[in-house]
């Protein structure tokens, strides 16, 4: 009797929790920009690697790796997407091209990227550790929750700080992995191993994001909640109006 009682509520929690990684799934996707952003990071790097390494000329390879980076933001558009992966791609690229034009060493086309990656990892680290993890102010909005998990939900604050050591430490690890080599690798070996871990990386800290996330408590709603007030707030208000 007490089996058959205790299933339904089983089998509530289970949905529940479905319920849960579903919406973690996509707003992790949304917030990092799912295949396409990966796609839109890559390529770039990609082709000025591979140019470089056929020709060896840093201009072609600039240019195309900028030319490649536009075509993309301008299909965003074309296709009314977010373009916002896409403009942050244009911007890197651009900023690579003019370092790398102005020092003349192709190698330098990839410092600007590597030093975001760097002070990203370190604002992953710092924001935790004075208690405003860096994930949870990204991944608030986007679950419409702002910044409830704050002071309203410890166990989801506990996971955005989980997660966020995740990401800064692993994006240290990166940069340990990179930086090294701007030093003193060949530059065409060095932009194919820069290349290899654009995604793997991000990869594992999305995947920890999910799981951390997906065990913690849901989000509170603060957007149903307002709206939930403005509502009860009408409705004290046509009571008092009414004879």
């Amino acid at each position: 009797m007490t089996s058959l009682d205790d299933k339904p509520k089983d089998q509530e929690n289970d949905d529940r929790a479905a319920d849960s990684r579903t919406v973690t799934e996509a707003a992790l996707f949304e917030a990092f920009g799912g295949v396409r952003g990966m796609v839109e990071t890559v390529v770039p790097g990609l082709l000025f690697v591979t140019i470089f390494t056929v020709n060896k000329d840093l201009h072609m390879s600039a240019i195309a790796a900028l030319a490649v980076s536009v075509v993309l933001v301008v299909a965003r558009l074309a296709m009314k997407g977010t373009v916002k992966h896409a403009f942050s791609g244009v911007f890197g690229v651009a900023f690579g091209v003019v370092f790398a034009m102005m020092t003349g060493n192709a190698k330098d086309f990839y410092l600007p990227g590597m030093l975001y990656t760097l002070g990203l990892a370190l604002a992953y680290i710092i924001t935790t550790m004075a208690g405003v993890p860096l994930i949870g102010l990204i991944l608030g909005p986007v679950f419409k929750e702002n910044l409830s998990w704050r002071t309203r939900n410890p166990g989801r604050k506990k996971a955005y700080a989980k997660a966020s050591y995740a990401w800064g430490l692993i994006l240290l690890a990166k940069c340990a992995v990179l930086f090294p080599l701007y030093w003193w690798g060949d530059t065409t070996q060095f932009g194919w191993v820069l290349v290899a871990l654009k995604i793997p990386p991000f990869l594992l800290a999305v995947y920890l994001t999910w799981v951390f996330l997906a065990k913690a408590p849901p989000p509170i709603d603060v957007f149903a909640e307002m709206e939930a007030a403005e509502k009860a707030e009408k409705e004290r208000k046509a009571e008092r109006r009414a004879p």
